[in-house]
């Protein structure tokens, strides 16, 4: 059974964001993508343009001091142009920690991802954590 092009984006996606290789990231959306965080945090809001979305994830590993790791559980795929990934996110910021469920709701169009719609196990636990 070979897996959905659209799904193999997005696991070269999560390759990408846990190595750090932005360059890969940025070459997998378009210019004009939304990665939209909920939430109250300061890292939450939407993120549009490629440059934003990047510097969103170089935030993260900024903030977390490195140690933050996304294990990947699954990828899904409508056949439209859709994906949902869902992961379990692990950070230390300071003295707190967190471990997560996680899932992204991506839209693709012509082989690049658009727009990411974020959604936390935990609103309040995640909100508390990027405080």
């Amino acid at each position: 059974m070979s897996e959905h092009p659209n799904c193999a984006l997005v696991r070269r996606a999560y390759e990408a964001f846990g190595k750090g290789d932005m360059e890969t990231m940025g070459s997998l959306m378009t210019a004009d993508v939304i990665h939209h965080v909920p939430g109250s945090s300061p890292l939450s809001g939407h993120h549009k343009g490629r440059e934003a979305v990047l510097d969103l994830y170089r935030r993260l590993g900024e903030e977390t001091n490195g140690t933050l790791r996304i294990d990947l559980d699954r990828v899904l795929a409508d056949g439209r142009g859709h994906v949902m990934s869902f992961h379990l996110m692990r950070a230390d910021r300071g003295d707190r920690g967190i471990e997560i469920h996680e899932g992204l709701f991506f839209t693709i169009v012509g082989g690049k991802i658009t727009d990411i719609d974020e959604c936390v196990e935990d609103l309040d636990e995640s909100d508390a954590f990027w405080a």
